[in-house]
């Protein structure tokens, strides 16, 4: 049995040290308790946001009932329907064929399926607007060959619809659901596939689909909870859902307590997700004894299906990565390079916020995992989980809650600098990349704390144990044994944060500095304003970055899963 690490803390040396040891291993207190405050502090825009919505919103709420409310929702829950439903053909299909059966080239498509999860879904979506619309290629070609005058001549489906909406998000989520649903396949007990052939039935049907539930649950959830928090895909198509009208609540009727109001609404949806994922997985643990031996028996696929196969498995990858790709790649060099020193611009200041906010988040990922992970205390590691939520909110949710925190920390600085000093320091967290940086805290603290918390339990449980014995206090055994050794997961979780703070989009347009453009903002702005050309070239710069984490997550999966 593995021995818990902590139990060995409060030992006391035997050697020479002992005294400086001693006052070395009683400060565990104070890194218990810094660490409590700074979970606490994480957790306040979340619970300030509670407080925002309880104010005087002036009616407005009862308002939007009357008349948007509904869409709101209706929209929303249609987007979960049918991005569920198609990134669950997308995903189940192909892990199923990629784990079931042996054809030409499976092992690159089983790594190519991950693609598309290197692009933000609002970067597709201006992407295929431009490759479908009426001036586009397509509709284009349409015309020229069966001579149509105009488009009342022939239908055409609309992509600036919420079933183009679907589309987009669709072939871009669809790898949540493949990962969960490969990795659940891979680690169900081959005996049951075994007995099932004997019987004559469906491996897929009656063990796979069944027994690999609970994973493709745990992906179908982080789908939906991606189409809750989408803003640029939704804004783009013209869609009203639950995220669009919080921003227009915010910034175009000026309320901020209905749209918190609103964010109330949305954070149910993600609760509910959650409890729904939680339940999903209550009983995906396997106690196997032997790795060998599990997996879906793979089999050769034999006459057209070894080449049928891999053509069903390159469809959602062609729609989801190669084609906007290739469309990125023909805009970026046919609009030419004259917007380039904004484009250079928009670079430096995403480094610049985005290695801020790696800095500040793997520091923060790093304090808390260690302690709550070292010192035994239920309510540092309760907090620390809660902590960790944010990645599950909408940005614009979240967006809310930073600003007021921030107002209402601002709020007693000025209070206490006019009261003690005779001066205001209003705008000390309010100004600057601080606020961005707090909420980018706030949203990926997951990333890193999960990084770091991984390694920690691969850790052997006697090393630090060990620099106890020999006299070592906490901070210098993390700082010589630890950190050296989780090194590998630090830079692999920062390099995931850098990643997610380029793409995010909705809570650096709301809480960004006056002037601060970065990648995610060009590119919204440009599109925005239907220069899709020119917005290519950002977004194609965002997409490169983006396959840093798909290399990442697939050597992962073949290391633990033992993928072949």
């Amino acid at each position: 049995m593995t021995e818990n690490p902590s139990r060995y803390l409060n030992a006391k040396p035997y050697n020479g040290m002992a005294s400086k040891s001693r006052t070395s291993w009683a400060r565990q207190s104070w890194f218990l308790g810094a660490v409590i405050g700074l979970c606490i502090f994480i957790i306040l825009p979340m619970l300030s946001l509670a407080i925002t919505a309880m104010g005087n919103g002036e009616g407005l709420i009862y308002h939007l009932m009357d008349t948007v409310l509904l869409r709101y929702l209706k929209n929303t829950v249609l987007l979960m329907l049918g991005v569920g439903a198609l990134t669950l053909l997308f995903g189940i299909t192909t892990a199923w064929i990629i784990s079931r059966y042996e054809f030409p080239g499976r092992r690159w498509i089983g790594w190519m399926l991950l693609l598309p999860a290197a692009i933000p879904s609002y970067i597709i979506a201006y992407v295929y607007t431009s490759f479908f619309e009426y001036a586009g290629p397509v509709q284009s070609l349409i015309r020229s060959s069966f001579g149509f005058a105009n488009m009342s001549e022939y239908w055409f489906p609309e992509i600036r619809s919420p079933g183009g909406a679907i589309f987009v998000m669709g072939v871009v989520l669809y790898p949540y659901v493949y990962l969960m649903s490969r990795s659940g396949f891979s680690q169900l007990p081959a005996r049951l596939f075994e007995v099932t052939l004997i019987s004559g039935r469906s491996l897929f049907w009656h063990v796979a689909l069944p027994l690999g539930r609970p994973a493709i649950i745990a992906g179908l959830a982080l789908v939906l909870m991606e189409v809750v928090a989408d803003f640029g895909t939704v804004d783009f198509f013209a869609v009203e859902t639950l995220s669009l009208g919080i921003y227009n609540v915010w910034l175009g009727m000026n309320n901020i307590t209905t749209a918190a109001q609103l964010a109330l609404l949305a954070f149910a949806l993600v609760f509910i997700l959650l409890a729904w994922e939680r339940y999903g997985r209550r009983r995906s643990q396997f106690s196997i004894t032997n790795r060998s031996v599990n997996g879906v028996p793979r089999r050769r696929a034999t006459g057209y299906w070894q080449w049928l196969l891999p053509v069903i498995c390159m469809v959602p990858v062609t729609l989801g990565f190669f084609l906007p790709v290739g469309i990125l790649i023909d805009h970026s060099f046919s609009q030419g390079f004259d917007h380039l020193p904004a484009v250079l611009s928009a670079i430096s200041n995403t480094v610049i916020a985005a290695g801020l906010g790696v800095v500040v988040i793997m520091a923060t990922a790093l304090m808390i995992a260690i302690i709550t992970f070292y010192i035994p205390s239920p309510i540092a590691r309760s907090l620390a989980s809660v902590s960790a939520t944010g990645y599950a909110f909408p940005g614009t949710v979240l967006a809310l809650g930073v600003l007021a925190t921030v107002s209402f920390i601002d709020n007693g600085w000025s209070w206490i600098g006019q009261t003690m000093f005779g001066a205001t320091w209003r705008g000390v967290l309010g100004g600057g990349l601080v606020m961005l940086i707090f909420a980018y805290l706030i949203r990926f603290q997951a990333v890193g704390l999960g990084a770091v918390r991984a390694a920690l339990e691969r850790m052997p449980s006697s090393l630090v144990p060990a620099s106890r014995v020999m006299g070592y206090g906490f901070f210098p055994s993390m700082v010589k044994i630890v950190l050296p050794l989780i090194s590998p997961a630090i830079l692999a979780g920062g390099l995931l944060v850098f990643v997610d703070i380029m793409k995010e989009l909705p809570m650096t347009l709301l809480l960004r500095p006056f002037d601060f453009n970065t990648l995610a903002i060009i590119t919204y702005q440009y599109a925005h304003d239907e220069l899709i050309e020119l917005a290519a070239l950002p977004a194609l710069m965002i997409v490169l970055t983006g396959l840093l984490p798909v290399i990442i997550v697939n050597s992962y999966l073949v290391k633990i899963n033992n993928y072949s």
